[in-house]
């Protein structure tokens, strides 16, 4: 069988995202325009699947169990013309956890643990924040989550989930997916080796 294709989708922005504090397991919701990013995203996957063959009532959707996913999945579905409550929730699709530094800028950061910040700006695969998580065990974890899938599945999660899964993949290499900016309101295909992003 061949490897499933994943469309994958970030939750739309939320306020914390918008002044530039790390929210991680942090259950943040969308702000007015994280829901237009999500129905953009919507939009755009409609056309995809469509070009792509696909049926939505016969494909797979899962999201990460934070309300950000979750709000963004189901705008999504509404757009794709399918039930939006009716998916699946996999914990392996939260978002990279930041420990002690969820909530804070990248400044507050540095103030709090600044030995640690600076090994981890020249290391963000291997250094986990204080309490938090490193990409590398992320990584390991959106493998599994990958290895378990048995067709082509949308999914909605988050920007250090995308970064992980694409090392993991060996689409780009750990420290190149660890400084990629991962978009909201597009949709990234992950496809044969490759990624796309469609926007």
């Amino acid at each position: 069988m061949p490897n499933p294709t994943i469309y994958f989708i970030r939750h739309g922005q939320t306020e914390w995202n918008a002044i530039g504090r790390f929210q991680g397991t942090k259950d943040i919701p969308l702000n007015e325009r994280g829901r237009e990013q999500a129905v953009r995203a919507g939009e755009l996957l409609a056309d995809i699947l469509k070009a792509d063959a696909h049926d939505p009532l016969r494909m797979p959707f899962v999201s990460s169990p934070l309300g950000r996913a979750r709000q963004t999945m189901e705008l999504v579905r509404g757009e794709v013309g399918v039930a939006p409550d009716d998916y699946g929730l996999d914990d392996r699709l939260r978002e990279v956890g930041y420990g002690h530094w969820e909530g804070s800028t990248l400044i507050e950061m540095e103030k709090s643990h600044p030995e640690l910040f600076a090994r981890r700006q020249a290391d963000k695969w291997s250094v986990p924040p204080p309490g938090g998580e490193s990409y590398a065990s992320a990584g390991l974890r959106m493998r599994d989550w990958y290895d378990s899938l048995l067709q082509d599945t949308v999914a909605v999660s988050h920007g250090g989930s995308c970064r992980a899964l694409m090392a993991s993949l060996e689409i780009e290499t750990p420290i190149k997916a660890a400084e990629i900016y991962i978009e909201q309101g597009v949709v990234y295909v992950f496809k044969d080796g490759k990624v796309t992003k469609h926007s």
